[in-house]
Formats: C-alpha cells, sequence, structure tokens
C-alpha cells in the first residue's frame, strides 16, 4: 500500500526522460509513486505555490516544463485542517464507538459529507459537532480530504443503514486498506421492480458519457465492479433481494440491478423508470427514495483485531412498502 510523504522531509529528484515533463505538477505526483509513496495533484499544486517545490534550486510553477536531469527538491506540508463546520444538532444513531472508529446507522436523506450543493447538514458536520474525531485528520491522498475527515466508504443520501468512520488516521489507513482488499462485509437490501434473479454481476464500472450525473457497465474502460445478487422473497410484481458487494464503486448496486439485472431499484429515479402499475407507482411515490439498505457491516478491526459484526433491521419506511406489496403479492 501506497504511504502519504512525510511533512518533516524533503526528498530530492532527478527527472528522466521518461517521466511526464510537460508539467511540474505532473512530475512531482508521478515521482513520488515511483519512491513509493502518494499524493494528489491537487496537494502537489499548493504545495508548489506554497514553494515548497524546487526545480534546481529555485520554486517552480504547476504548468512549467521540467528539463530531464533536473533536481527536484519536494517538501510535502501536512494536509488542510478540516473545513466542515461541527453540528451538534443533527441526530445520530450510534451503533457502535471506541477510541478508533464509530459505526452509523445513517439515516435515508442524510448525506455523507460535505459537496457540492450539500455545505453543511452532513454526516461529518454531525460527527465534528459530537467530538472524538480531532484526530481523523484529512487524507492527504483525497484532493477533497478536508472536507471528510474519517471517511472511508459512503452511501448515497437516500441509501440507508450501516457506515464506519475512522476516528485517527492510522485506522482510516487500515480501513481503507480492507476495503481495497475486499476484506470487508457488506450485504444490502433492496427492493426491486420486477422478477429478480440470483446472479453475479462482473463489469467494468465507469461514468457515462453524457449524464455526468450516472455511471454505467456499458463502458470500454473502467474499474471492476462486483455485486452478488440472492433473491429473498417474490412479491407479486417486485422481489425483495439481498446485495453482496465485492467491490464498493459509486452506485454500484443501483447501476447492476438496472443495467444487468433489468430490475431497477423501486423508487430509482436516476436509475430506474416509473412504474407502470399503479400500485407501484404510489408505493414508490409515498418511499420518496430508493429502496435500499445496507444491513450488513462486518470487519477486523484495526487496532485490536477482533471481528466485528453489524446488523441493521429495515428501517420503517422500506418496511412499509414491503408489507404492502406482501399483501397484494
Amino acid at each position: 500500500m501506497r504511504r502519504a510523504p512525510d511533512p518533516l522531509v524533503t526528498s530530492s529528484f532527478e527527472a528522466s526522460a521518461t517521466d511526464p515533463r510537460d508539467r511540474l505538477d505532473k512530475l512531482v505526483v508521478r515521482l513520488l509513486e515511483k519512491s513509493g509513496t502518494a499524493a494528489s495533484r491537487a496537494a502537489v499544486q499548493r504545495w508548489i505555490e506554497h514553494g515548497r517545490v524546487l526545480v534546481d534550486g529555485k520554486p517552480g510553477r504547476a504548468s512549467m516544463a521540467v528539463a530531464a536531469g533536473a533536481r527536484i527538491d519536494v517538501t510535502p506540508e501536512p494536509p488542510e485542517p478540516t473545513r466542515a463546520e461541527p453540528d451538534a444538532s443533527i441526530p445520530l444513531a450510534v451503533v457502535y464507538e471506541d477510541a478508533h472508529l464509530v459505526v452509523i446507522d445513517k439515516p435515508a436523506g442524510l448525506v455523507v459529507h460535505p459537496a457540492k450543493g450539500h455545505a453543511s447538514g452532513t454526516l461529518v458536520n454531525a460527527l465534528l459537532g459530537r467530538g472524538g474525531f480531532e484526530r481523523a485528520g484529512a487524507d492527504p491522498l483525497d484532493p477533497e480530504g478536508h472536507l471528510r475527515p474519517g471517511i472511508v466508504h459512503r452511501l448515497d443520501k437516500d441509501t440507508s443503514g450501516l457506515l464506519v468512520v475512522a476516528k485517527d488516521a492510522e485506522t482510516r489507513e487500515a480501513l481503507k486498506a480492507r476495503f481495497a482488499k475486499h476484506d470487508i462485509e457488506r450485504e444490502y437490501v433492496a427492493v426491486v421492480v420486477g422478477e429478480a434473479k440470483e446472479a453475479t454481476f462482473e463489469t467494468l464500472h465507469g461514468r457515462h458519457p453524457t449524464d455526468r450525473l450516472r455511471f454505467t457497465t456499458h463502458v470500454q474502460e473502467g474499474k471492476r465492479a462486483v455485486t452478488r445478487v440472492h433473491v429473498l422473497e417474490r412479491l407479486g410484481l417486485s422481489t425483495l433481494v439481498a446485495c453482496h458487494l465485492e467491490t464498493g464503486r459509486t452506485h454500484q448496486i443501483r447501476v447492476h440491478l438496472a443495467e444487468r439485472g433489468k430490475t431497477p431499484i423501486l423508487g430509482d429515479a436516476l436509475y430506474g423508470k416509473t412504474p407502470r402499475d399503479p400500485e407501484l407507482r404510489t408505493l414508490a411515490e409515498s418511499l420518496g427514495r430508493q429502496a435500499l439498505h445496507a444491513r450488513v457491516l462486518g470487519f477486523e478491526h484495526p487496532a485490536t483485531g477482533s471481528r466485528l459484526h453489524f446488523e441493521s433491521p429495515i428501517p420503517a419506511d422500506m418496511a412499509r412498502v414491503i408489507e404492502a406489496l406482501r399483501l397484494r403479492a
């Protein structure tokens, strides 16, 4: 696993003819990668702007070309402190907490971290408001890390369920490594429109070429995405399914169920369509979100080595929809 550069140590490199030398910022990112460390391009640009990257002893510019053989001295700086404001007024359902991490049962409608259009009122704001996250720190490899301290995975705004957040940098990096190795137990339950089948979907996954809000499996290049789907209950025109994640791409379950299973999640306005059946349509409207819930989360505790396992019951809004479907099935 690559580590973040030490902000107290200056590293010296020589630009070779095979390195990307058209821009200094790109070159520094590449030199750090080759040395076994890593930093985002945004972080490197900040270091350059602050005079912490020298080319042959002189401060460089991010856009400057660099000659082969030039000496590059890089002195990283600590990541930006979080800009998210504490907000103790946001209620949180804490399932587990210790000195290293916290597990939250996130309600639908709560955004995980500040982003465009959601500067406040997020899970991160709530966590900062209750204290104990002073050591979480910003991920130096994440260009937006100053807005999401301790966050190692996310749930969509309108997806409910279990989420783990780190309270210190060591735990954050250890959890990131477990997610990268797919050593995290995650099960979601969903109500889908149509007759779902037992399946394992293994596809490429990338951003949609024309709709930047969506992701798709119909790409020539992308990241590997694997979802295993198990049928829990037939509900007439719908199906209750369990989805086990082997990878964790953005919108992965929603994309796989809609594009590969041809059974979009009930209430998913982005990847589904308005149901033709009037009762299904009414249920989707009453739910007001995609019927998707992160029910199971399990992992080895980074500090103690003990195995943790958590389960969250299906929330009341989804339970009402499921019961209504049972009555009409």
